[in-house]
């Protein structure tokens, strides 16, 4: 059985999921959306696929079995809801939405029509991280530490806070899922942001340059998780650090570092997560059988929760409660 797949969204990220797809046995991207009928068929055109500019455009010319989602956080909303009553299942990339919203009312109609659903939290697929996950259900951890140190990217949108919900949101949002998916739930959140360089550098910035994160977990765990998007190209910093009386399990997207009493042993990250996220979606398509998917959009709205709460916090100066 050949899937039919959509795909909604002509960025970079874009073509990464058009490419895996294209690469797959019994797959066709049929037909690819974009914020224009040009832009749709530009990107298309490489797969051999149809160009649309309208989403219910594409639902009414196109029998999908599925769609991917890859747009910019402020897009969402009628795209999820076209799909949604069409019970059509979709993969969609992180962060949900710039707030919580409208992701809070799609949430809802995905539940009533127990919908087939995906986030590209793709980080949850590495490994290492289901290595660390193992490893860290026979500790007691004591603290955890993560950043998101980098630059800041080139598009306009990513500046705006209305439209991208800053750094901690956009980006440093894979953190705070692995944070979750490897220790819970978090309730409390106390967040401080900044603008040092940025709104200087450059025009039309409104996102802090700078944050750091206090969170406390239900296990009674205490977090801190600090971004910033100042740095130049090629300088930088992304990682997650367990720290316990056994000793420190540090990962970063490339490698887990294990140093236990003195004994180190380092871990290569092996494999492809996003494919792997992929083909534990469309093994859901094709079946029915979710087991294989590490975040749905449930999940996924329970880290957008975290993100946001952190920012209403910076605002009010106040802890906020989850």
């Amino acid at each position: 059985m050949t899937l039919n797949i959509g795909l909604v969204g002509t960025g970079w990220f874009s073509k990464v999921h058009a490419d895996l797809l294209a690469g797959m046995d019994d797959v066709r991207l049929k037909a690819v959306c974009g914020s224009s009928k040009e832009k749709g068929e530009q990107l298309a055109r490489n797969y051999g696929a149809s160009g649309y500019g309208d989403i219910v455009d594409m639902l009414d010319a196109e029998k999908l079995d599925a769609v991917y989602v890859c747009v910019p956080p402020q897009s969402h909303g009628a795209i999820e809801r076209a799909l949604i009553r069409r019970d059509i299942p979709f993969f969609i990339e992180k962060p949900l939405a710039a707030t919580t919203e409208i992701p809070a009312s799609l949430l809802q109609e995905i539940k009533e029509r127990n919908l087939l659903t995906s986030v590209g939290y793709h980080f949850r697929y590495q490994n290492n991280v289901r290595r660390l996950k193992e490893t860290l259900a026979g500790d007691k951890v004591g603290m955890i530490v993560g950043q998101w140190m980098g630059g800041m990217p080139g598009v306009a949108w990513w500046r705006n806070q209305e439209q991208s919900g800053g750094q901690f949101t956009e980006q440093t949002t894979h953190i705070v899922d692995l944070l979750r998916y490897l220790a819970g739930e978090v309730t409390e959140v106390y967040g401080l942001f900044g603008n040092r360089v940025m709104h200087e550098a450059h025009e039309n910035v409104t996102v802090a340059d700078v944050g750091t994160v206090s969170l406390k977990l239900a296990s009674g765990i205490v977090a801190n998780i600090s971004n910033t998007c100042v740095l130049p190209d090629g300088v930088g910093r992304i990682g997650l650090s367990f720290y316990n009386e056994a000793g420190l399990l540090d990962w970063n997207p490339d490698r887990l570092l294990e140093v236990r009493k003195g004994d180190s042993t380092e871990y290569a990250n092996e494999g492809n997560p996003y494919a792997a996220e992929s083909e534990a979606f469309l093994h859901a398509v094709r079946t029915g059988d979710r087991s294989r998917i590490l975040s749905d959009y449930e999940d996924g709205y329970k880290t957008l929760k975290v993100t946001c709460a952190a920012y209403e916090s910076s605002q009010s100066g106040l802890p906020v409660k989850i």
